[in-house]
C-alpha cells in the first residue's frame, strides 16, 4: 500500500531524511521508532505531502504521491493525525467529527459516526462538549476519531500516547489494534518503543534520518541492540 524508496527530505537546506526505505501492506501496523530527532515525524510529513522529498519516491496505493496535494491524498484514503492533534477547540465533539467527514456523503458520515462512537464511547457520552475542555487523552481519542471519519485506508499516527496516563495509553493501543482489525493499515510513530513494538506487525528503527533496522515487532523487541538503545533494558 505504501512504499518509500531512497527518500531524502528536510526543511530548507537542512536535510533530515537520508535514503529512507519503508514498505507497508494492507491491514498492517507498522511502527517507526527511534530517538528524538531521528526523522520519524518528518517521514510522516513527507508521506502526506506536507514536505516535498528532494530525492527518492513515495508511492501510495500504486501511484506516486508527488503532485498530489494533502487534501487529494485524504480523498484517496491516506489520513495523518499530527502530534499536536489540530482540533477545532471551540467546536463540540460532534462538530469536530463531522468536519472530518468533509470528503464523504451524508450516509457514509452517519455510518462512520456510529463506528467511532462505538470505538470511543466517551465521545458519544460527551458529543455536545467543547473540544478544548477535554483532557489530553480525550482530545487524542477525538483526533483519531475525526481522522477515521474520512474513511482512511491508511492512518498515520504521530505520538498518540504523548502525555497520557498508563491507563489511557493502554486504551489507545487497544483502539489502534481494533482499527487495524477493521482493515485500516496504521503507520505509527511512537516515542515509547516498547509499546509500539508490542502492537506492531512490523517496525523500522530510524537513526539520524536513516532506517538502520527492520523486522517484526517481536524480532526488534527481542533484539539486544534495540533493547539496549531504545527500551532501556
Amino acid at each position: 500500500m505504501l512504499t518509500l524508496e531512497k527518500v531524502c527530505a528536510g526543511y530548507g537546506r537542512m536535510q533530515i531524511l537520508h535514503d529512507i526505505d519503508l514498505r507497508l501492506g494492507e491491514g498492517e501496523i507498522v511502527a517507526l521508532v527511534g530517538a528524538n530527532g531521528a526523522g520519524k515525524t518528518t517521514t510522516l510529513r513527507t508521506v502526506c505531502g506536507q514536505i516535498r522529498p528532494s530525492a527518492g519516491t513515495v508511492t501510495f496505493d500504486g501511484a506516486p504521491t508527488l503532485g498530489r496535494r494533502p487534501d487529494q491524498l485524504v480523498r484517496d484514503g491516506l489520513v495523518h493525525v499530527p502530534e499536536d492533534r489540530a482540533l477545532f477547540g471551540t467546536l463540540t465533539v460532534e462538530e469536530n467529527l463531522r468536519m472530518g467527514a468533509w470528503t464523504r456523503t451524508s450516509e457514509q458520515a452517519e455510518k462512520s459516526l456510529a463506528e467511532v462512537y462505538e470505538l470511543f464511547p466517551v465521545l458519544a457520552e460527551r458529543r455536545t462538549q467543547i473540544a478544548q475542555t477535554f483532557s489530553g487523552g480525550q482530545q487524542q481519542m477525538l483526533a483519531i476519531a475525526r481522522a477515521l471519519m474520512a474513511g482512511p485506508r491508511l492512518l498515520m499516527l504521530d505520538e498518540p500516547s504523548t502525555g497520557l496516563s498508563p491507563k489511557l495509553t493502554w486504551i489507545m493501543l487497544e483502539a489502534i489494534r481494533r482499527i487495524r482489525d477493521t482493515g485500516v493499515a496504521v503507520l505509527l510513530v511512537e516515542q515509547n518503543a516498547k509499546q509500539a513494538l508490542g502492537i506492531a506487525d512490523r517496525a523500522y528503527v530510524l537513526e539520524s534520518g536513516s532506517t538502520v533496522l527492520e523486522g517484526t515487532g517481536a524480532e526488534l523487541a527481542g533484539s539486544p541492540e534495540v533493547r539496549k538503545a531504545y527500551l532501556g533494558l
